[in-house]
């Protein structure tokens, strides 16, 4: 009778890492929602010292365990089964973040196409629209709150429409970057995840700007009623995705110059590589749903 052979399976040593990764989430949590809620009131508090201090936790985690990941598999510690656990676990991952902004497109969804016509009388609400603010119009976005603030609408063209290329065209050089690896042409490799990275700092720095054009001259703030909320939540938590997969693609960079992956063995890159293209069709559905239409 023959024995059956098993691919070796590394078991890491128990690490710190988990722990410090769940509580830097709980901060992060409680400081966004904590400064969500003190912008809106137009109140100073905490929240913000909690959310860097989570933010600062965050990247300590990241550093150390990419580093732990990274020794591990340069000492041929990983076998083909375990690249399949990786592949399945990224995966997951992924899917798990398409419901996390699938839930948000569902609020504004539901906040314009339901939640605003009833307000202003559809189906059996016709008296609605009497009992709300005065000036009160049923359109998208409302630009006017209970409270008697204004503001104007976000146009898709200037930064918004700029992003949107930038993104698309970090897409296509982080392909290339892709194909100079598995065509082992490092020197398109590492060009090309450079101008990616480039890109994506970009991207983030437009950001900003478009934010400080939304507060100073359009009035489009925390405070500004469910349009500032919904505006701000999708492309805020779009922008810390941006951040964080920059982050990946820096690591990914500094590894390339330090003659790490092969054509054959490069499922970090890849996986970075996914999570990339993943955010850049989440941005295009944004630019959509939030700018254009």
């Amino acid at each position: 009778m023959m024995q059956q052979e098993y691919q070796k399976y590394y078991v890491p040593a128990q690490s710190p890492w988990p722990i410090v990764g769940a509580i830097a989430l709980f901060l992060i949590a409680v400081g966004a929602g904590n400064f969500v809620v003190e912008a809106t009131k137009g109140e100073s508090g905490y929240g913000s010292y909690i959310l860097l201090a989570g933010i600062v936790v965050l990247l300590v985690m990241l550093v150390g365990w990419f580093k732990n990941q990274i020794d591990e598999s340069m000492a041929g510690l990983y076998s083909d089964q375990l690249g399949r656990s990786y592949r399945q676990g990224m995966s997951w991952f992924i899917f798990s973040e398409v419901m996390f902004f699938g839930a948000f497109f569902g609020a504004l969804y539901y906040a314009r196409f339901i939640a605003v016509p009833w307000l202003g009388g559809d189906s059996n609400n016709a008296m609605t629209n009497e009992v709300l603010w005065p000036g009160f119009e049923a359109m998208w976005p409302l630009v006017s709150t209970p409270g008697g603030i204004s503001t104007q609408e976000m146009s898709p063209g200037g930064l918004p429409t700029i992003n949107t290329i930038i993104l698309l065209i970090s897409s296509v050089t982080l392909h290339f970057a892709h194909v100079g690896l598995e065509q082992n042409k490092r020197k398109q490799l590492t060009i090309m995840l450079g101008i990616t990275i480039l890109l994506g700092c970009g991207f983030l720095f437009l950001q900003v700007e478009e934010y400080i054009h939304a507060y100073r001259d359009l009035g489009l703030t925390l405070q500004s009623g469910i349009y500032g909320n919904t505006f701000f939540m999708l492309t805020g938590f779009h922008g810390m995705h941006v951040t964080l997969g920059t982050i990946i693609l820096i690591v990914m960079f500094f590894r390339v110059l330090k003659g790490h992956f092969t054509p054959k063995e490069h499922f970090a890159f890849q996986a970075g590589s996914w999570y990339w293209h993943f955010v850049d069709v989440v941005w295009v559905m944004l630019f959509i749903f939030v700018y254009v239409l």
